[in-house]
């Protein structure tokens, strides 16, 4: 449980993240996967980390995000949370774990909090969980809802394009954040939405909305660590800002690192015993 970097800043809870809302305080959000990297966020002005199901993809280099287990998602979540003492944790709950029976969602739910110490869940989905997230609310669990693209169902959507174009799947979206936000969730994540839709959403409902590729009236943005940074190679779709080139940079750390052991200049006597 130790760490090397500190913060004195107050821990962020999902009741902070409603007040920045009605403050008019934008939220900044990031997704984080490991330890390392985790200790690096919580010491920036981020408000919050998503351990995002998107590991399947950034951590593990599979096509989607449907392939990564409960255990998985637990393991990457409990790194973060080892390291995060400000930043509010939302755990991805992965394809199959909310969808279906509600028991079965419950138990997954529970573990998911028992076990890695995060402040909240987070599952894609509206109407078509909604059993699911009464019981998984009643238990005194924060949600995170997610509306809009919803890569757990990428098969079904046909792809990552931009969804609620058309003005009956804008309108369900509507009724389902109002529906998530009534049922008592903490949060909603807007994905790849037309910006106006993002903006009805956001003022329609009391929780705050976190937007990727949603547009500037979102009350918070959240982006991938490794895409914001330029480490994801290939990657750049229009939503995306880099706010550094680390990819760059890490690729010539290691250059400089392979020719100083190749010409023999490292360990140098003064890194040696």
């Amino acid at each position: 449980m130790g760490q090397y970097l500190s913060t004195d800043k107050k821990k962020v809870t999902a009741t902070r993240f409603t007040g920045m809302k009605a403050e008019g305080e934008k939220i900044a959000m990031v997704t984080c996967y490991d330890y390392t990297s985790a200790l690096l966020v919580d010491a920036s002005g981020v408000d919050g980390i998503l351990v995002g199901d998107s590991a399947s993809n950034t951590m593990m280099g599979n096509a989607t995000t449907l392939p990564i287990t409960l255990d998985q998602m637990i393991y990457h979540t409990r790194c973060v949370t080892n390291a995060v003492r400000h930043a509010f944790v939302v755990a991805d709950m992965p394809f199959g774990t909310v969808h279906g029976d509600k028991h079965h969602a419950l138990k997954c739910a529970i573990r998911m909090m028992k076990e890695t110490g995060a402040d909240a869940i987070k599952v894609e989905g509206g109407r078509n969980i909604r059993k699911s997230l009464k019981l998984i609310l009643g238990a005194g669990i924060p949600v995170v809802g997610h509306l809009g693209l919803t890569p757990q169902s990428v098969h079904k959507f046909g792809g990552y394009g931009l969804r609620a174009k058309e003005t009956a799947e804008a309108e369900r979206l509507l009724d389902d954040a109002k529906m998530l936000a009534e049922m008592g969730c903490c949060g909603l994540v807007l994905e790849k939405i037309p910006s106006d839709l993002a903006r009805r959403v956001t003022e329609s409902i009391h929780i705050p909305t976190i937007g990727i590729g949603a547009g500037p009236d979102t009350d918070g943005q959240i982006l991938v660590m490794q895409d914001m940074l330029g480490m994801t190679q290939g990657f750049k779709p229009k939503f995306l800002r880099q706010f550094g080139n680390i990819g760059e940079e890490m690729i010539g750390a290691f250059d400089r690192y392979a020719s100083a052991v190749k010409e023999g200049s490292f360990p140098a006597p003064e890194e040696s015993y």
